[in-house]
């Protein structure tokens, strides 16, 4: 993951404007502004306005960038117009009323908390699936508003909210056993829901708290219970408001889980916080201040997709640039709480006519850059694994971004590249730039730099030796990817938070910029410790975020006053810990050693106290709205809580132990790699790829070569053989291997003392490497695989030794070599 910011007490956003204005409502003096404007999108909502012109420049962007999206008869032209619904925000009468009766309903300095957004992410005529994603949308129209009616980079910001102080509460927690739950709720849920949510139905819906297994039922149910209220719970709430799949009345079985769920909660003991403890106030996540995407640099996306829904089969395009390029989701795939979608075998994919949308707007610039967050599952993927493409099949793209191993991948179709976009531009090898951690990457293409990547904010350094081209070969019939090929055979394994594309190139500074944000469901947390210090309206400030489906990142807490004449009063802070839902968590005390003095000499007025650069993670429990993080401190000012470490158990004295080898052997992933390298065989290949899922298993699975099994080197052999006879059987691959060999010629003439050197050196030369100091001797080697051949061409000149079999005595040699100890042994 990358490095984390420093936080401050307000975090700058950048307002990018795209017009020329003057200020002349929400507040704010007059300003000036001029950019280059984005290019028309494909599809323009249709609203036919006849009326008066714009009476000012902010009337003209409150058309441009918010009335002609939303006054569609699908949106909300339908009932906010003249003669009907009240505010007529959605006339077309005149713009001008509109522009007034819109006035109360935004607010352009949190675009975020307008009441346009608040309600279609209510549910208020969202005109999606998802009414997340109507708000992500609404909010995205009104910030290009907002950004038109401020000067460019004008910085605007987030303050801290000081939150509703509120102490920890004695809470219930859950049983580690699931018996509770199997007496109590699971019999409702397993007569009820079980024809859906079970992996067994006819058509599975996640999540499984119908499964037959009580615990991966127990494990999918937590999150949509409330222990400390019943009636809260996703389960009753889902039926008594929200009239889903009742079974007889949805008032009446709503009251029946909550019954269930009050049984459950009533034999489970309160967990309360211990007398002893200094502690800050409590907060949930959603009681902080929001953090995340803050200061994204925007201008330019033309589409993006943030991931979150949390459910369903659809990744909705909300950059709010029509036509919406929405994803559907298909194969293996699991949604990532805190935003993004997980991926093993699964992709998500936009219609051709929807995807047509890139095409249009990147041509109409010449130049673009994809920015994606992701967490690769691993380094041994190749292919390249498709992460991102806009493509037609696996040998025919306009351009990708992919993975081999440790490398990225950017294959790009243009005046000097093939129609699969090679040469590709790839990241050193030695440099290993791609980890199976989160990262930020940013593709850039244009005519002066040729292709670009950064990584978590730098330049990789790589040079794109491809003189820059036109994109006016790019195909229009393509369709848009997320995580393998429109054909479904290049997957690619891992976690996307979010992707974005924009029709212009992003600068070094805005590349930095979106790094610094950051991805996902970001919140600073205000803990309050007024009561415990002589400062007032003081406050512990860490953001968090929800990190996975199963943790929080905590990180770089900071003190801070939101008094700004307040006197900052000494005072030590030392041991402090996270509490979650009325006790300290068990993982993740990282500031359990922190020692330091809040004061005056080490505060700044607007930045506060930095405590720690460090950031841990904490396990979830029971879901980011329902627990209740806190924090204590064995010594904060004059307060102090002594704790006595026990004392640890005497070790053991230590037992002798047998030698162990000094090497080791290459286990199924190595194995595989190691053989896709030394033959040039990728691992996607069907073939191979079909042979080492079957094999994988009999593979070893450790390095530790006292475990070799004959079964091992059997599994070893066989893998090997399939790869060399991919090799041989593939024109390419084989006349790049053994360049100089006649393979028309029979066996006994083609493998005569002169030609055979040109089978056998390039496969020593290759599977054995050199300057190697423990490798195999090279000589040695050459006279047992001359030695094989010699066996296997005594033969009567007859079928037994045709040109057929000078190929099958190749792939002999090559996999005597591949499936022996020069491979297996590190």
């Amino acid at each position: 993951m990358h490095t984390l910011t420093t936080l401050r007490l307000r975090l700058q956003l950048l307002c990018v404007a795209t017009l020329t204005f003057t200020i002349t409502a929400c507040g704010g003096g007059d300003a000036e502004v001029t950019s280059t404007p984005l290019p028309p999108p494909t599809e323009q909502p249709v609203v036919n306005y006849t009326g008066p012109a714009a009476s000012t420049d902010d009337v003209a962007n409150f058309k441009r960038a918010l009335w002609d999206n939303m006054a569609t008869a699908e949106r909300c032209g339908a009932c906010h117009v003249q003669g009907k619904q009240s505010p007529t925000f959605a006339r077309n009468d005149d713009i001008n009323l509109a522009y007034s009766d819109t006035g109360s309903l935004v607010d352009l300095s949190r675009p975020s908390e307008s009441r346009l957004v608040t309600k279609v992410g209510g549910g208020h005529n969202c005109w999606l699936t998802s009414d997340s994603a109507c708000a992500d949308i609404m909010t995205t129209w009104i910030t290009d508003w907002a950004g038109q009616s401020q000067a460019q980079n004008q910085a605007t910001e987030i303050e801290l909210q000081a939150p509703i102080a509120k102490v920890p509460g004695a809470t219930r927690n859950f049983p580690d056993s699931p018996a509770l739950f199997e007496a109590t709720v699971y019999p409702l849920l397993q007569t009820y829901c079980v024809s859906c949510h079970t992996n067994s139905a006819t058509i599975p819906i996640s999540p499984y708290f119908s499964s037959s297994d009580v615990n991966e039922a127990y494990e999918a149910a937590k999150d949509r219970i409330n222990l400390d209220r019943p009636e809260d719970s996703r389960f009753v709430v889902r039926l008594r408001d929200e009239f889903h799949n009742c079974w007889r009345d949805c008032q009446q079985d709503g009251e029946a889980l909550r019954v269930a769920i009050d049984a459950m909660a009533n034999d489970i003991p309160l967990t309360e916080l211990a007398d002893n403890l200094v502690n800050s106030n409590a907060l949930s996540l959603f009681d902080g201040t929001l953090a995340s995407g803050g200061g994204r640099f925007e201008q330019n996306t033309i589409a993006k997709w943030e991931f979150k829904t949390g459910s369903g089969n659809t990744a909705f395009d909300t950059s709010g640039v029509d036509p919406a390029l929405d994803l559907t989701l298909s194969g293996d795939y699991n949604w990532v709480g805190g935003y993004g979608i997980q991926l093993a075998d699964g992709k998500a994919q936009g219609s051709t006519t929807t995807s047509r949308k890139l095409y249009e707007l990147i041509l109409g610039s010449g130049e673009f850059a994809i920015e994606a967050w992701v967490a690769p599952a691993n380094v041994t993927q190749e292919g390249p694994a498709r992460i991102v493409s806009y493509s037609g099949g696996r040998d025919r793209r306009n351009v990708t971004l992919g993975q081999t191993l440790y490398n990225y991948d950017v294959l790009l179709r243009q005046d000097n590249t093939d129609t699969n976009g090679e040469p590709a531009l790839s990241t050193a090898d030695a440099d290993e730039v791609l980890q199976a951690a989160l990262q930020h990457v940013v593709v850039n293409y244009d005519a002066n730099n040729q292709r670009r990547l950064f990584v978590n904010g730098e330049f990789t350094g790589d040079v794109d030796t491809v003189e820059a081209g036109s994109l006016l070969d790019w195909d229009d019939s393509f369709a848009f990817v997320l995580g393998n090929e429109v054909s479904g055979d290049v997957p690619w394994a891992g976690t996307i938070r979010m992707v974005a594309i924009h029709n212009r190139t992003l600068a070094e500074d805005e590349i930095l910029q979106n790094f610094d944000a950051g991805v996902g469901q970001q919140y600073y947390l205000l803990f309050g410790i007024s009561e415990l210090i002589d400062t007032p309206e003081s406050y512990i400030v860490f953001e968090v975020s929800q990190f996975d489906s199963y943790s929080y990142l905590f990180a770089e807490p900071f003190f801070v006053s939101l008094d700004p004449n307040a006197t900052i009063s000494e005072a030590a802070v030392q041991g402090m810990r996270i509490g979650i839902n009325g006790r300290e968590s068990f993982a993740g005390q990282v500031f359990a050693t922190l020692n330091t003095t809040i004061s005056a000499d080490n505060y700044t007025l607007g930045n506060g106290q930095p405590l720690s650069r460090q950031g841990t993670i904490i396990p979830l429990e029971k879901g980011p709205e329902l627990d209740e993080f806190f924090l204590t401190f064995e010594v904060l000012g004059d307060n102090t809580d002594v704790r006595v470490e026990a004392l640890p158990p005497a070790p053991a004295l230590g037992a002798d132990i047998a030698a162990q080898a000094e090497v080791g052997v290459r286990h199924f992933a190595e194995i595989n790699a190691s053989m896709a390298h030394l033959t040039g065989v990728p691992m996607s290949t069907t073939a191979v790829n079909d042979t080492f899922t079957q094999l994988k298993q009999q593979l070893p699975s450790t390095t530790n070569v006292t475990s070799f099994l004959a079964a091992n080197q059997m599994a070893i052999t066989q893998l090997a053989i399939r790869y060399c006879d991919t090799l041989v059987e593939t024109d390419s691959l084989r006349n790049a291997y053994f360049p100089d060999f006649d393979f028309t010629l029979p066996a006994s003439t083609a493998y005569s003392t002169a030609r055979r050197v040109n089978v056998v050196e390039p496969i020593l030369s290759t599977m054995l490497g050199s300057n190697i100091a423990t490798q195999a001797n090279t000589d040695s080697v050459r006279v047992e695989v001359n030695a094989l051949i010699d066996r296997l061409t005594t033969c009567d000149g007859g079928t037994s030794c045709t040109a057929q079999y000078s190929r099958t005595v190749a792939k002999a040699s090559c996999a005597a070599v591949l499936g022996s100890a020069t491979m297996l042994i590190q």
